[in-house]
């Protein structure tokens, strides 16, 4: 005998619920609002750091074509910006889940230390852009010699 398992009946719920809609000419009612400006979380994540001479930033894009990302520096912030590409269901495909969401995001992180313009790179591999940015030279720590008298 099979135990009775309440996500499973949740799931089954929520399917319904989707199905029912389907037929109204709402699309995906319950559809996962990824980057999406409604949504209390900020898109793309990113992970923040630095060394003695450069800032980095790693940035979640999945499924985002680096080409068509917009990457801009002023002064002390930097921002990513783009679109996410709805699914295409191909023709003759059923569709059970479309949770990836799209739609257009920015996000606008503030530098911790000013930057050089003309030293800043990014590239993308399996959906993570990392962007390079080197830091001012008046910015980068300095050693100060202690002299011995």
């Amino acid at each position: 005998m099979a135990g009775w398992d309440v996500f499973r009946e949740l799931d089954n719920l929520r399917r319904e619920i989707n199905e029912a809609f389907r037929g109204a000419g709402v699309s995906h009612p319950l559809a996962t609002a990824f980057l999406s400006p409604a949504v209390t979380r900020r898109f793309p994540l990113v992970n923040f750091s630095e060394d003695e001479g450069n800032v980095y930033v790693d940035a979640l894009l999945p499924g985002v074509d680096p080409g068509e990302i917009d990457l801009s520096v002023l002064r002390n912030t930097i921002t990513i910006s783009g679109e996410r590409k709805p699914f295409e269901p191909k023709e003759g495909q059923i569709v059970h889940r479309s949770e990836l969401g799209s739609g257009t995001f920015s996000r606008t992180l503030e530098l911790p230390v000013d930057i050089d313009p003309d030293r800043i790179s990014a590239e993308s591999r399996n959906g993570i852009m990392r962007i390079r940015l080197a830091k001012a030279e008046h910015a980068k720590p300095k050693k100060i010699e202690i002299k011995l008298s």
